[in-house]
């Protein structure tokens, strides 16, 4: 690996200590808190430390643990939510600075530093110290509402209000959408409310659920559904909430296995089915340029969308609760001091 060089004129951060602590996945449901020397950045690549990582519930999948994972996971996997400072820069890299706050698209960030590819990085020096911006959920988010084409005016249920979905529904407010908030828990459609959304139901008996929806839009149900929950029983019930030529947005994360579908009532109703999930990384990283745009119009918000921070001594709990969804509880992050 390359020693990375510094910008003229730009002083490297420097650590106190040669080592830094990394939270290592070494079986389900056990993390180890070790330390490992400082990384250096290769070319094209930049070095940062770390100030929070969110926990994404798709890390939930590892925390419980399947047969296709192998442990342990890589140190400091599967966090990809991390926000923090550049402190040092590779070769080959010109677009950006030392001192510089970014949101990163990398993969082994539940360590107070970081290594990312420089075109992974996106810069968030324009928003003000005290926004906290998530970049990965965020940048997903923009993509999910892009590939939804949401059009002003449209009747648009998301169903399976937590983290991701309060996001969605705010991208939708913005658009000019009619928004129904569809969850079972009290905290989500609160914050629903708060975010002035026209409509928000408890996801009680689904067949009640329908004849909500059925009544709010007289009758045509939605334009668009997005469904953000990622398991079987939201998925059935955004397929039912789909208007006839409607659009179904998966936005969920299935990822303990197969789903089955009503595919006589996808046929007769002639949905357009989107799996508006990305994995092309440039394209992830266009969405968290534009989401920090968004945010710094103030027009996506996350203070109160985040409600636990954990020390990394702790992330062991930041994932229980992430499991268990206690009342009060919404998103995690973990936290560097």
């Amino acid at each position: 690996m390359q020693i990375g060089h510094r910008l003229e004129n730009q002083p490297s951060l420097k650590s106190e200590a040669d080592e830094m602590r990394v939270a290592v996945l070494m079986n389900p449901r056990r993390f180890d808190i070790r330390k490992f020397s400082i990384p250096r950045p290769a070319e094209r690549e930049v070095r940062v430390r770390v100030e929070y990582c969110g926990i994404c519930s798709s890390n939930l999948g590892p925390w419980k643990g399947a047969p296709w994972f192998s442990y342990p996971f890589p140190p400091g996997a599967p966090g990809h939510e991390a926000t923090g400072i550049i402190e040092e820069i590779g070769d080959k890299v010109s677009n950006l600075r030392i001192w510089e706050r970014v949101a990163t698209l990398s993969y082994q960030a539940f360590a107070e530093h970081v290594i990312a590819k420089a075109d992974n990085v996106v810069s968030i020096s324009h928003l003000s110290r005290e926004s906290l911006f998530l970049g990965e959920p965020l940048g997903c988010a923009v993509n999910v509402f892009k590939r939804a084409q949401i059009r002003k005016g449209d009747w648009v249920a998301i169903v399976g209000v937590g983290f991701f979905g309060a996001i969605l529904l705010q991208l939708c407010l913005d658009g000019g959408a009619k928004v129904i908030a569809i969850s079972r828990r009290q905290l989500a459609l609160r914050i629903a409310e708060e975010f002035r959304v026209q409509h928000c139901l408890e996801m009680k008996e689904r067949s009640q659920v329908v004849e909500d929806v059925r009544a709010i839009t007289g009758g045509a149900l939605c334009d668009a559904v997005i469904e953000a929950g990622g398991v079987q029983e939201t998925l059935d019930l955004a397929s039912d909430l789909c208007r006839t030529r409607g659009r179904l947005i998966i936005a969920g994360y299935h990822q303990d296995g197969s789903r089955t579908i009503n595919m006589q009532r996808w046929n007769w109703h002639g949905l357009d089915v989107i799996n508006a999930h990305e994995r092309d990384e440039l394209i992830y990283v266009q969405g968290m340029r534009e989401a920090a745009d968004i945010v710094s119009r103030g027009n996506i918000q996350l203070e109160d969308l985040v409600s636990h921070r954990f020390p990394i001594e702790q992330i062991a709990e930041g994932f229980r609760l992430a499991e268990e969804r206690p009342e009060g509880f919404l998103k995690g992050v973990v936290v560097f001091g």
